[in-house]
């Protein structure tokens, strides 16, 4: 996208973030997708990415809901870190997790919608 002022055009250098990539997987792109799989493919990370899909979560609040020791929790959440699905900011002594981006978002609830069908039987849809 161009930008126009006084008869100059420049390139915008910060193109808004789309939804939709139509790419052409490489093998580093496969792998790289099949390495944030394989972080969803564990149920106690998923249940605690999937409390991180309405927002903001501290330790605390994640190892209440996840009915798991305080332990487990932080194992996992390093792991996920780590592998850049989460991202964690202080609010004086708590530690805040959040997912990285929409996509994530996005990925989880769409997992576990298409798990709800298979164990209910409701129609797949579009």
């Amino acid at each position: 996208m161009a930008n126009s002022t006084a008869g100059a055009t420049t390139k915008r250098l910060d193109p808004a973030p789309s939804l939709v990539h139509e790419v052409t997987p490489d093998a580093e792109l496969l792998d790289t997708a099949a390495g944030t799989l394989r972080m969803l493919a564990e149920p106690t990370r998923l249940h605690l990415l999937w409390q991180l899909t309405s927002g903001p979560k501290s330790v605390t609040e994640l190892t209440d809901a996840a009915d798991v020791p305080r332990t487990v929790v932080s194992q996992h959440l390093a792991k996920l870190r780590l592998s850049g699905l989460v991202d964690t900011r202080k609010e004086g002594r708590h530690v805040i997790y959040s997912l990285h981006d929409g996509h994530l978002v996005r990925l989880i609830r769409e997992t576990l919608n298409h798990a709800d069908h298979q164990l209910t039987g409701e129609p797949f849809h579009d």
